[in-house]
């Protein structure tokens, strides 16, 4: 008998689930251009079948967002948040077809298994679950499932900002963490609670245009971004971040103590490590600075006059601007004379606290449902759609959390925006009993 009312998986709970995710991929819902209509109209059938007052809404009709109510309000607010459009693929460099929604070897296979359709179908046959169960909340529980999360501002950003009376909630559990992997031997499912923010900048050089062929008449503007091109080789010193000095902690199994040396911390879990130090941790401990794209002279024989880098520049939650640029100061230094630096629409990240209810519940069903592993935090590299919830709703808890253990971290995440993406049958089951769990955990 497990602990916390915490149950095996029923086996229909988990073919429901494994249906679903089915169905979703086979709703071509590529971004763009999305055409998430009929995909969301498809999950509101279902939820409102179930109980769910549904409502589509956004600002454009082919493009709406879904979001989906139980209950009275006399209580918490739940919301399982997930987002149903999807990046392109290019079916000849895959081995099977990318909308089959096949399942195959005891796995769900297409594009969006893993990005994220299969948290929704998990989040989504939970609710319905719940729903047809006659299980009602003290409180409510939300189903808000997002359109171009992948490329706009048409989903969770105009939710929070035009519709944040639909979207108010206490807790939010949305994509980014959950997986499994192994440290020495020990298992860990990561947490995750908080994401880094996105600093891009342009550096500009200018210069004198001429003809290519006689370049002494020219001041080249392009090779004056040269020194620091290779200036960006190297990155800025490690930052000792709440989550990344807890993740060491809990992956070494030791205390650090006050002023850790950080280079030689990470250099340790590395040698036990190497994917899990350079993929989780050194993310979480440092600003990074990745050149991605360069321009120049728009013809072929002309000398640049100016020239530009771009600078995809991610940082630590909460970090701003003067933290920001005197990270990049410490990378190019004399090499940034002369440049103009120009920041491109910057953002800052955000986190939630560790020590909250939600965090302790989900400690909790990891503890009984997978006794010998360890629930630890993480900060996400890239950008999910809880950074606008917890912009919108300061006391909002948004956790990212979607338990895999078949599946685990390092062989599901090649497969985001990757070939032959799927995802683990008995992993959706999975998670989708721990969403029914931590529904009525917290909603009574």
């Amino acid at each position: 008998m497990q602990a916390s009312g915490i149950a095996a998986v029923p086996s229909e709970l988990r073919e429901a689930t494994v249906e679903l995710l089915g169905e979703l991929i086979r709703h071509d819902t590529v971004n763009p251009p999305g055409n998430e209509r009929e995909l969301q109209g498809l999950l509101a059938l279902r939820l409102a079948e179930a109980g769910f007052e549904c409502e589509l809404m956004g600002a454009e009709p082919e493009r709406p967002n879904l979001v989906a109510r139980l209950g009275d309000g006399e209580g918490p607010t739940l919301a399982l948040l997930g987002h149903c459009d999807t990046v392109p693929a290019r079916s000849e460099e895959w081995s099977f077809d990318p909308w089959s929604g096949e399942l195959s070897g005891g796995e769900v296979r297409g594009r969006g298994a893993q990005d994220m359709k299969g948290q929704v179908a998990a989040e989504v046959a939970a609710a319905i679950a719940l729903g047809r169960s006659g299980w009602r909340p003290e409180g409510e529980l939300l189903v808000i499932c997002t359109a171009d999360e992948e490329r706009g501002a048409l989903g969770a950003e105009w939710l929070c900002t035009q519709r944040p009376d639909a979207v108010r909630a206490d807790y939010v559990i949305n994509e980014g963490g959950g997986a499994s992997f192994e440290v020495g031997g020990r298992r860990f499912h990561s947490l995750c609670v908080g994401e880094k923010g996105i600093f891009r900048f342009r550096l500009r050089a200018h210069g004198r245009p001429g003809h290519a062929s006689t370049p002494g008449l020219g001041d080249n503007a392009l090779l004056k971004l040269a020194p620091a091109l290779a200036a960006l080789a190297d990155q800025p010193p490690l930052d000792p971040t709440p989550e990344g000095l807890a993740f060491l902690a809990a992956t070494l199994g030791r205390e650090l103590g006050p002023g850790p040396e950080l280079d030689a911390v990470l250099a340790e879990l590395a040698g036990e490590a190497p994917e899990v130090a350079s993929f989780l941790a050194e993310p979480m401990l440092r600003v990074t600075l990745v050149p991605t794209r360069a321009h120049a002279s728009d013809k072929d024989n002309v000398t640049p006059s100016v020239a530009e880098l771009l600078v995809d520049c991610r940082v630590p939650p909460e970090m701003g601007e003067p933290e920001v640029r005197e990270r990049i100061a410490s990378v190019l230094g004399a090499d940034h004379a002369g440049l103009e630096l120009e920041l491109v629409n910057p953002t800052v990240g955000n986190r939630s606290p560790l020590d909250t209810r939600l965090s302790v519940a989900i400690g909790e069903w990891l503890a009984a449902s997978d006794p010998e592993a360890t629930l630890v935090p993480v900060t996400l590299a890239g950008f999910s759609d809880s950074n606008w919830f917890r912009t919108a709703f300061d006391s909002a808890i948004v956790y990212g959390f979607c338990p895999q253990r078949e599946m685990g971290l390092l062989e599901a995440a090649p497969l985001i925006h990757g070939i032959d993406e799927r995802a683990s049958a008995n992993d959706l089951g999975l998670a989708a009993s721990f969403y029914t769990w931590i529904a009525r955990e917290l909603l009574g």
